[in-house]
């Protein structure tokens, strides 16, 4: 293959969405990728390369494990494989049981070493979330587990986010929350799952008044506004306060569908639905669908 076919690390990154660390470990770890390496041994990846990531990544979607996939690339299988993503979940909840910032930082850091951000998203984070909510309900220490955990996520999200930040330029998407809630995990996932994928964020995470919200747009600019909305929603407030808002309007979170058919009924420019951040990321990539699947214009 010419040279000039030939893509380096960085670019190969911005293409697929999986950071260099990743790659990285993916070849040194596991074998996964083999670059051609320049006279002073920087990396540098052929068409063929590209492709192996996005197989990687297909399988990684399907529930495997980083460790599965190279087995899977070399004897294909139509059946789903068993993960290890039920035993990385147990071992965070643990950690949170014990109170234990050293665990939890160790284990995460090792899988955001290994996975991308939207395969944390889907196959750990949110996952976790819905276990710990359940586990929460009834257990006598859940307070105390709950402030813990949470202080922790929103100090590990946060520097995520401002580190991802300082590398990123253009207009930022402004989040904000709409909900009474002291701390909606979700929002700061939404806001380091678009961070990591080179779409710089401000978040409010506390909520604002309308002439606040629309004071922060005006002085920040942003690229568009993601609004994460709670269990209860004014309907007639959004649609006055988002007239007046340019750009794309995302609106959602984990409770839109108890929202969907006001939100629908909204008669806004540019307005589009999210139940998850992944979905809210990809309505920012320009891959929105139609509104009855929570995530495009409902114009």
């Amino acid at each position: 293959m010419p040279s000039e076919s030939l893509l380096p690390i960085g670019e190969l990154a911005r293409r697929t969405g999986v950071n260099p660390v990743t790659l990285r470990a993916w070849e040194r770890r596991y074998g996964l990728l083999k670059p051609q390496r320049t006279a002073k041994g920087h990396r540098l990846y052929s068409i063929e390369q590209v492709e192996r990531v996005e197989a990687i990544l297909a399988w990684l979607q399907r529930g495997a494990s980083v460790g599965q996939v190279r087995e899977l690339l070399d004897k294909p299988t139509s059946s789903a494989p068993q993960s290890d993503w039920q035993a990385r979940q147990a071992q965070l909840i643990e950690a949170i049981a014990n109170l234990s910032q050293r665990a939890l930082d160790q284990q995460l850091n090792q899988a955001m070493a290994l996975y991308p951000a939207i395969t944390l998203c889907e196959q750990l984070l949110l996952p976790l979330l819905d276990s710990l909510e359940l586990r929460w309900r009834n257990y006598f220490n859940a307070r105390l587990e709950q402030v813990f955990f949470q202080t922790w996520l929103r100090s590990k999200l946060g520097a995520r986010v401002y580190h991802d930040n300082q590398l990123l330029q253009g207009p930022a998407v402004l989040l904000a929350e709409d909900s009474e809630e002291a701390f909606d995990p979700a929002l700061w996932l939404c806001a380091w799952l678009l961070s990591s994928n080179g779409i710089p964020v401000e978040v409010l995470e506390q909520p604002v008044g309308g002439p606040q919200l629309q004071r922060a747009i005006a002085a920040l600019q942003p690229r568009a506004l993601l609004l994460h909305l709670g269990p209860r929603i004014d309907s007639k407030a959004l649609q006055r306060l988002l007239q007046g808002i340019p750009g794309p309007k995302l609106l959602g979170g984990a409770t839109l569908a108890l929202h969907q058919a006001h939100l629908n009924a909204l008669d806004l420019p540019e307005l589009f639905l999210f139940d998850t951040p992944q979905s809210a990321l990809r309505v920012l990539q320009g891959n929105g669908r139609r509104p009855v699947e929570m995530n495009a214009p409902c114009n």
